[in-house]
């Protein structure tokens, strides 16, 4: 169920957003190797509770509920488009429109809901990502975990066309959640030696690249992703030369939270 969303010039961008490059998104080997990586750092989640922060059209969800079948799933976006996409896939799923960097988000619903939490390729658009942290950290249960991904490396075009403000290092993430008041467990780069290589052949394309994947991605295009879907199969999903920056938080339990014997 999606809750009702109040409009804004982001929420517009990231409904077009999603609107042209869903499909791409989809067939992205980066999204592939991300997802391993998260699955990897959440770790036994069984019966618990995973909310997607900055969820978009639900494919971390949809294949995540593959893995953990037993947990209860819950995504917040901007973008009502990517939301409805997300709905199809994962109709027993909590939805809402959430903006984090807002004053007052509204949703109460899922406050203090999850026992996991990620924040995948968010923070690299925020004009706040400490705010955003802080925020996430709201649904978080006393204890809960959350795992945060963001891009590092030298910035594409295509990263400049579609918002990034910033690309990250492994120490520049550990600060931000710190700020947020989170107890990093461990922050760290992955991906070398493929995932660094994908990403060069990015930026390389430069401008040219947004055509490529606009609405249903061209032959080369889908060539070249499955080629690297493979090739991201055998890469380190931890290293300091690693252009993917990951990193666990964990939501302090508080003194008044604490359970009594």
């Amino acid at each position: 169920m999606t809750n009702e969303p109040s409009d804004g010039g982001h929420a517009r961008q990231w409904d077009d957003h999603w609107s042209r490059y869903s499909t791409a998104t989809r067939l992205n080997p980066a999204q592939a190797f991300r997802r391993r990586l998260i699955a990897t750092l959440l770790g036994q989640v069984q019966h618990g509770s995973i909310l997607d922060v900055g969820c978009g059209s639900g494919d971390l969800l949809a294949w995540l509920k593959m893995r953990f079948p037993n947990a209860r799933f819950a995504g917040i976006d901007q973008s009502v488009t990517g939301l409805k996409v997300a709905e199809e896939d994962l109709p027993n799923a909590i939805f809402a429109v959430c903006d984090l960097e807002a004053d007052a988000p509204d949703v109460d619903n899922l406050a203090g809901w999850a026992s996991h939490a990620i924040c995948s390729e968010v923070l690299e658009h925020a004009d706040n990502p400490v705010r955003i942290l802080t925020g996430a950290r709201k649904f978080l249960k006393p204890g809960g975990r959350l795992v945060v991904t963001v891009p590092g490396g030298p910035m594409s075009a295509f990263d400049r066309q579609i918002g990034h403000r910033r690309h990250y290092t492994a120490a520049k993430l550990q600060a931000e959640m710190e700020q947020a008041g989170l107890d990093v467990r461990k922050a760290t780069g992955a991906g070398f030696p493929f995932f660094n290589l994908y990403r060069l052949v990015v930026i390389l394309r430069g401008e040219r690249l947004a055509d490529d994947i606009d609405g249903t991605p061209g032959l080369l295009a889908r060539c070249i992703m499955a080629m690297f879907r493979i090739l991201l199969g055998f890469t380190f999903l931890h290293g300091t030369w690693g252009w993917q920056i990951a990193a666990v938080g964990i939501n302090p339990v508080e003194p008044s939270q604490a359970k009594t014997p």
